[in-house]
């Protein structure tokens, strides 16, 4: 099983980054190959809607550090997705990323139109963690969802999610052996798929 990792904070050494390293040392215990991709390292926009990839079966229109990341995510059989809460929602990287995505539907003719996905049927699985700052559910908004939700459209089948509360300073997530205990099993559950 091979785990890809989705890190979507512009934060380097952050939270995000300590609970993707302790999902993928899980996933790693469990037996399988991970590696992990930190959006902010990588120069791509948002989708821009030239609905190219209908035809060309692949983001044709804009050329960019996505390029990189597309064969990544068709050799993995899991992705975890990881995300600091910005305004009840992923971060704006994680949102392009996710956007981006769209490339891997086809779409029927007819209206409203029917679509499925080329990743789907393959037994992919995926996992995703939050982290916010605020002490409750409510204040994360629909930052998991807004990970999950894509996820199952595009044919993955979440397997965790992992929402994490009342921690901001950098890295100070490491300090939570709850969190970093949940975040190693969701990996360990993931790579077992």
């Amino acid at each position: 099983m091979k785990v890809l990792g989705i890190d979507g904070s512009p934060r380097r050494g952050g939270n995000s980054d300590a609970l993707l390293r302790e999902i993928l040392a899980g996933a790693k215990s469990a037996g399988a190959e991970v590696m992990a991709v930190h959006l902010r390292d990588y120069d791509f926009s948002s989708c821009i809607g030239c609905e190219r990839c209908r035809k060309d079966k692949a983001c044709t229109g804009v050329r960019d550090g996505m390029q990189l990341i597309y064969p990544l995510i068709e050799e993995a059989g899991a992705l975890a997705l990881v995300s600091p809460t910005h305004q009840y929602n992923v971060s704006a990287l994680m949102k392009a990323f996710i956007d981006r995505l769209y490339c891997y539907y086809d779409f029927t003719d007819d209206r409203p139109r029917g679509y499925s996905s080329r990743l789907a049927g393959g037994g992919r699985v995926a996992v995703a963690a939050a982290i916010c700052e605020q002490p409750n559910r409510k204040d994360m908004g629909f930052t998991l969802e807004a990970m999950t939700m894509p996820l199952e459209a595009l044919g993955y089948r979440v397997k965790g999610e992992l929402p994490v509360f009342g921690i901001f300073d950098k890295a100070l997530v490491k300090k939570d052996p709850k969190a970093m205990k949940a975040a190693r099993a969701l990996g360990e559950k993931l790579a077992r798929g």
